[in-house]
């Protein structure tokens, strides 16, 4: 069986997260149900899903990402995962271009420190922009600006929400099928909901 994983760090990156689909569709996964999917930070280690995806998968099943960043933004955690494919004799396919096959329960050396090298430089790149946007964000804060998104008002808050609001208050929908119609999170109805009742 090959399944897929895709992840971007917010629910703003629908776009991209879209066309990971698309890609992991293209290398080889048939349906919707094999492929697990998050908005989570790189650098978290429990993500719901890819802990999903690592435990259903068998001896001699295939794990697809498009990139080794996809996985984790943590080179510890990279070893962690190459660990789980090695002994649960999985295959991992990164983008259809580089695979690392442990179907029979070793890895070669050079394949290894390949991949495991791909995540060292991933993290450094992670690094180096999370140093760039902290070292703009004390630079704006010293001239003045405001950091930060907007916050989010009751007269802010989506038209759409708005729109389907009357529905969840009429329990046609609930929440879930709110966040859906959203494409928000539920976290996120949450607050509006909030806003929306505050006097």
């Amino acid at each position: 069986m090959i399944y897929g994983y895709a992840r971007c760090s917010t629910s703003e990156d629908r776009q991209d997260i879209d066309r990971q689909k698309r890609e992991l569709y293209s290398l080889g996964v048939k349906k919707d149900k094999q492929i697990f999917w998050e908005y989570e930070s790189g650098t978290k280690d429990d993500r719901a899903e890819l802990q999903k995806l690592l435990d259903v998968v068998q001896c001699g099943d295939t794990i697809v990402t498009t990139e080794v960043s996809r996985l984790t933004g943590s080179t510890r955690h990279l070893c962690e995962i190459l660990q789980t494919v090695r002994d649960k004799k999985l295959i991992l396919d990164i983008g259809g271009s580089f695979r690392v096959d442990c179907s029979k329960g070793d890895m070669d050396p050079m394949t290894e420190g390949m991949v495991k090298m791909w995540g060292v430089f991933a993290e450094m790149e992670r690094n180096i922009i999370s140093q760039r946007v902290k070292s703009g964000m004390k630079n704006a804060a010293a001239k003045g600006k405001n950091i930060g998104r907007p916050e989010t008002t009751k007269d802010s808050l989506p038209d759409r929400f708005w729109k389907y609001y009357s529905l969840y208050k009429d329990n046609q929908i609930n929440i879930s099928e709110l966040a859906r119609i959203m494409d928000c999170s539920r976290t996120s109805i949450y607050k509006y909901i909030k806003l929306a009742e505050m006097d």
